[in-house]
């Protein structure tokens, strides 16, 4: 579980909650629920309209990722190349056949397969790079419905803020409404910039984070795969890809890998 993404939405929540009261105001006062239908609703239907339905709808399942902290198993993808690497130096590289199958990352054991099969560097790396971009343009497929939905919140907001003051304009003689029809009126452009600026945005943004995150993993799975078929000592091999890791998790495994 991402705590970080929890204590986001809880204490935005707190922090709007605490400006209301503080302010003067009342929590009934911000609370309407046709500028809900208009905000979340309206907007939700743009995007019905944007992407194919199989999109819209699953949207929400990628959403959920940010509750995650996702696992590339980063380590143990360096130390799976290692001890290859150390396996191919002393037995030949068609021996990693064996075992093959137990690797759990499918992008490694692709690129491994092709090396066993005795592609050439250029034609692996060339593969590889291509099924990573693929990869990674889905990805960013699925957060580009999220932006957009975040773009098209704000809009749907001053819509309804139109209609609610189309609404008052039409019962101007009664002066004691105004105010209150007023902040009915604004409510729908605070919820849509609520659910872009604090809810869609971040959520997008975190999605973003996570993709580039496995897309270096890849990028360190390519050159793992290469240095194997090269024959390259395992510890430089070793050397090489904890370049890829952040300080914490490199010093982690460096006493495993970088054996003398």
């Amino acid at each position: 579980m991402d705590i970080s993404t929890i204590i986001g939405f809880i204490g935005g929540a707190g922090m709007i909650v605490m400006s209301v009261l503080t302010s003067g105001g009342s929590l009934g006062g911000i609370i309407d629920v046709p500028s809900v239908f208009m905000t979340i609703g309206g907007s939700y239907c743009a995007i019905l309209i944007m992407s194919p339905l199989s999109k819209a709808l699953g949207v929400f399942k990628i959403i959920s990722r940010c509750f995650k902290i996702p696992d590339f198993g980063e380590k143990q993808i360096v130390q799976n190349m290692v001890s290859l690497s150390e396996k191919a130096r002393r037995e030949g590289i068609l021996i990693l056949e064996d075992g093959l199958d137990d690797l759990e990352d499918p992008f490694m054991k692709s690129g491994l397969r092709l090396v066993i099969d005795g592609t050439d560097g250029a034609v692996v790396r060339t593969i590889m790079e291509n099924e990573m971009s693929q990869i990674e343009a889905r990805h960013m497929e699925w957060i580009n419905v999220i932006n957009q939905w975040a773009g098209f919140a704000p809009g749907f907001g001053m819509m309804g803020t139109v209609l609610g003051l189309i609404g008052m304009l039409n019962n101007l003689e009664d002066k004691s409404s105004l105010g209150p029809n007023m902040a009915v009126a604004l409510i729908t452009t605070l919820y849509g910039s609520m659910l872009a600026n604090w809810i869609l945005t971040p959520l997008g943004q975190k999605l973003i984070a996570q993709n580039a995150t496995e897309m270096r993993v890849k990028e360190m799975i390519i050159e793992g795969v290469l240095a194997i078929q090269a024959g390259e000592n395992s510890r430089v091999i070793a050397q090489k890809l904890l370049t890829y890791l952040d300080p914490t998790t490199r010093k982690a495994i460096a006493a495993d890998v970088l054996k003398d």
